[in-house]
């Protein structure tokens, strides 16, 4: 029997946009996906320096923006962990919880450029297959320490998408329009709870 092939994309999702959801799309079609987990992180601790949007927005902005996309899972499971946020945990879990399957960790150049300081990362590399995002026309550059380490590395042919979840929270303040980069479902929860305005409805 063939191992299932699952990939894991992270992040804060404060929004999730279309940047997201093509990468997302991408990957799923480049490596052959069974499933893919959309895992919201809780408290990440490269991103401790600004407040996020409460872990149930986020959670429900996911949800919004994958529903009836066929293999795309929801796994909260970082929002209801305690503490700092490090993706090796959630692997560990995920191997325990899925022996044999294929993992493959989709992240972005901006990522795989600084993979050595992630948490871990070592048994990471020995875990996961890391499906790099690349810039258009330029292949994915590793930091000295983890291009020394043999690795299992996957390229994905992404698209440039000027899209920054900085900027969607900059037009959520001024009162401008987000559909166009979040899509209409996640941009109507962003409006009927005034998420990014400073007085957000819970």
């Amino acid at each position: 029997m063939t191992p299932p092939r699952i990939g894991v994309l992270g992040g804060s999702f404060d929004p999730p946009h279309l940047a997201h959801l093509a990468l997302a799309r991408l990957a799923w079609q480049q490596l052959r996906l069974d499933e893919l987990r959309w895992l919201p992180a809780g408290a990440p601790w490269q991103k401790a320096d600004r407040r996020m949007a409460d872990a149930a927005h986020r959670r429900a902005m996911v949800a919004a923006m994958i529903e009836g996309q066929a293999g795309f899972v929801l796994d909260a499971r970082e929002l209801d962990r305690a503490g700092p946020t490090y993706t090796i945990d959630t692997v560990r879990e995920l191997c325990a919880e899925r022996p044999g399957a294929q993992w493959f960790l989709v992240i972005g150049q901006d990522q795989y450029g600084r993979f050595d300081t992630w948490q871990g990362w070592l048994e990471l590399l020995e875990r996961v297959t890391l499906a790099v995002a690349a810039r258009a026309g330029q292949p994915p550059r590793a930091p000295a320490a983890v291009a020394a380490v043999p690795h299992r590395l996957v390229v994905l042919e992404m698209p440039r998408i000027d899209i920054a979840a900085s900027e969607i929270r900059a037009r959520c303040v001024a009162g401008g329009e987000i559909a166009s980069l979040v899509g209409p479902a996640v941009a109507r929860y962003i409006d009927s709870h005034a998420l990014y305005t400073g007085h957000s409805r819970s």
